[in-house]
């Protein structure tokens, strides 16, 4: 069984003045609220327990927008982040929700074009470890940037000033039951901040780091830019939701 988890925290600040009414997952992309998009990959890939995690100044709003689930034909379970201190401290918070079982996490403003589902299957036929999606970009300093060796994940390095390949990991993650126990021994890093990055470069210590690629379109929606470009992605793949 696989249970999903949404992370909608962080403080949106490159989309202000808009995030101060609001948080940035709620804005409108396409002809909803952004974290809809969200909620529908995972539902398409026929996951229906799933924990929205986000800041303790809108999770009136979140419940307000998504209710219990009844409308997606999912349940939903809410966690408050109290401070802004990085992915890895937001989903530290789904341990207990998880209750040992396998989960996909995606990041509440990623928008894709097209489906995960199959990146799902993907990693229901895994035995243990974790998996990453990748994106080829035109500006992976921007991101988590991955070192490919034939099948295999070799390094990820985070927002580097040069890069050692384009494939950009996009914010779809998927992780055993050990995650947990990995994050616990996580250090923050220079901004403070407790990275994913780090985790998912502790799954290739291990030899535990399978990947897929993005098919479509993807954009990460934290700036006015790619936020109007979500709009357009989603006003154009209007036939999978």
């Amino acid at each position: 069984m696989l249970k999903g988890v949404i992370l909608a925290g962080g403080l949106g600040t490159r989309l202000y003045p808009l995030t101060k009414v609001t948080s940035k997952h709620l804005l409108p992309v396409g002809n909803e609220p952004m974290i809809f998009h969200s909620v529908k990959q995972l539902t398409t890939a026929g996951i229906t327990d799933i924990l929205i995690v986000t800041n303790p100044e809108y999770v009136g709003d979140f419940v307000s927008a998504l209710g219990s689930g009844k409308d997606f034909g999912c349940e939903f379970t809410y966690r408050v982040q109290e401070e802004a201190k990085g992915v890895a401290h937001a989903l530290a918070l789904a341990e207990g929700f998880a209750a040992g079982h396998k989960i996909v996490v995606l990041l509440g403003d990623n928008i894709f074009e097209t489906p995960i589902h199959p990146a799902v299957s993907d990693y229901q036929a895994q035995q243990t470890g974790a998996r990453v999606m990748l994106k080829q970009v035109n500006d992976p300093e921007r991101y988590g940037v991955a070192t490919l060796n034939g099948n295999h994940i070799v390094a990820i390095e985070e927002k580097p000033k040069h890069p050692k390949s384009d494939y950009a990991v996009v914010g779809a993650y998927f992780y055993d039951a050990s995650v947990f126990d990995i994050i616990r021994t996580v250090e923050p890093s220079a901004r403070g901040e407790y990275e994913i990055t780090a985790v998912n470069n502790a799954y290739i210590h291990r030899g535990e780091l399978a990947y897929s690629f993005v098919h479509g379109k993807w954009v990460d929606a934290g700036t006015f830019d790619s936020l109007t470009e979500a709009h357009q992605i989603l006003l154009n793949s209007l036939d999978w939701q």
